[in-house]
């Protein structure tokens, strides 16, 4: 390793994609020295990538208090799907029951700009070497011949990652079954605008603002190896529609698979995985971006936790038990997606019968949760149906007046919530780690899929908005759930 030293730091993250970004938030907010590692020069994407957020993300960042940054820079609708089906979710008891079209040049752009105004550095043009790692920490190279310690290392560097395969974390998975080429050009004539099926898959030319044509074709056969290039979309354009429209000037050409495989274990000691890190996937129904932003939420606050002492390292292993089955699930229903793609006959027939079932409300809500993220239900016990589930961001009347579930969570603060007579719950020996809230609500309690729910008289919300306890009239197990979460209490105070 080299021994030109750079500052040390609590954590370091690998990439500045939306997962790196929003877990340096995370971890910004909860006061922790973190710093981004990023190998492009600037924050602009090479090529064209994912263009939105679905409900389960613009909740996140609703609490925190940033979401209207990104809903006024995009356009909100009804974008989620299944395959080749809309699922409208306009109908779901939540806050935002939409999704929000917005490229991910956008999205990456606002998250820059509040990771910079919570003084987080990103350390551009650099790229890491190697690492090794002890019970003292991380050493990681970087490639310009200098090292940097830190406490905890973070890979958020895309399906390639570096850091996993130096971690020598595992990538099991599913091989390529189909390749498709996206881009955005100009054409010296008009195309065919529209989506085109033929018997190698489906392809596409869409109309952007900016007066240039997205593309997306089916290549024949898969497993290319080089960069693709002008003549490489040029070539797919004529094997497609028998002419390329005279394509020029393009903005970006890049391709994508349905190779699907994910990180045997998300953490290996010091090192942990998020985002496309740990999970690759086809990008029908737009889950990748968003699932990563998600894993970064789960995982900010515990690792936050770790580092400033409070909670033992342990806390890290739920990390890996939340978010792995999520994004198996995520692989499973894309995998089930891309089968639908296919143009045969039986096919065919079965995206009829299909149609006949999402156009029931039951199926269209079960699959309009699963692609949005809200169906996520951690395996936090037997108990209430809140347990395990995002809390819903309720309109409370507090002794402050009128707040948001969303508004009580800006600081990245569990809460401990009291809708019952005022003094029956004391977290009295986590104070400053636990803010208890009195409070009232008087309508329906209900949850996305389920519908309604009995209400509790109180709970205990993580920081990242999913409940860990819920009591009626009852504190029963609210001990064991704070110090499971939040750390060991402080020693009681003896009074003379």
């Amino acid at each position: 390793m080299p021994s030109n030293r750079i500052q040390n730091h609590d954590v370091i993250i690998v990439g500045a994609g939306p997962t790196g970004l929003m877990l340096a938030a995370e971890l910004a907010i909860a006061r922790i020295d973190v710093v981004i590692i990023e190998k492009r020069p600037t924050q602009n994407l090479p090529e064209t990538r994912a263009g939105g957020l679905h409900a389960e993300t613009l909740a996140i960042l609703d609490q925190r208090g940033v979401v209207d940054r990104f809903l006024s820079a995009g356009k909100t609708g009804q974008i989620s799907g299944f395959g080749w089906f809309p699922l409208d979710i306009s109908d779901f008891p939540i806050r935002h029951n939409y999704g929000l079209i917005l490229p991910q040049d956008d999205i990456e752009r606002i998250l820059a700009a509040w990771v910079e105004e919570l003084g987080v550095p990103i350390h551009r043009s650099r790229a890491v070497a190697g690492f090794t790692q002890d019970d003292a920490g991380i050493d990681i190279a970087l490639s310009n011949d200098t090292t940097v310690h830190a406490t905890y290392l973070v890979g958020c560097d895309g399906g390639r990652s570096l850091i996993r395969k130096t971690a020598g974390i595992d990538f099991p998975g599913w091989d390529a079954s189909i390749s498709n080429l996206l881009a955005e050009v100009y054409f010296a004539e008009d195309p065919e605008w529209g989506l085109r099926r033929d018997a190698h898959g489906i392809s596409g030319i869409g109309k952007m603002e900016n007066g240039a044509a997205r593309v997306m074709l089916t290549e024949r056969g898969v497993g290319h190896t080089t960069e693709p290039t002008l003549q490489v979309l040029s070539d797919a354009l004529i094997a497609v529609y028998g002419t390329d429209y005279g394509v020029h000037s393009p903005r970006s050409v890049s391709r994508f698979t349905d190779m699907a495989r994910q990180a045997a274990t998300y953490r290996n000691g010091r090192v942990l995985l998020a985002g496309d890190a740990a999970h690759v996937h086809y990008p029908t129904g737009g889950q990748g971006l968003n699932a990563g932003m998600q894993d970064a939420f789960n995982l900010g606050w515990k690792l936050a936790q770790v580092v400033r002492g409070t909670s033992p390292d342990t806390l890290l292993d739920t990390y890996h038990a939340e978010r792995h089955p999520v994004a198996a699930a995520i692989l499973q229903n894309t995998m089930a997606q891309v089968a639908l793609l296919r143009t045969d006959d039986r096919t065919t027939a079965l995206r009829d019968i299909l149609a006949r079932i999402i156009a029931m409300d039951e199926p269209r809500r079960m699959l309009g949760a699963m692609i949005c993220g809200l169906d996520v239900h951690y395996d936090l016990g037997d108990g209430h149906p809140l347990l395990g589930r995002r809390m819903p961001d309720l309109d409370l009347s507090t002794a402050t007046g009128e707040r948001r579930i969303a508004s009580l969570l800006h600081d990245a603060r569990p809460v401990l919530l009291n809708l019952g007579a005022p003094g029956w719950l004391d977290a009295s020996r986590w104070s400053g780690r636990v803010h208890l809230v009195d409070a009232h609500y008087s309508g329906e309690w209900q949850l996305p899929v389920i519908g309604k729910i009995p209400a509790p008289t109180a709970v205990l919300i993580r920081p990242d908005g999913f409940v860990a306890w819920v009591g009626d009239r009852s504190t029963d197990g609210l001990t064991d759930a704070l110090t499971t979460w939040f750390g060991h209490p402080a020693p009681e105070t003896k009074h003379q």
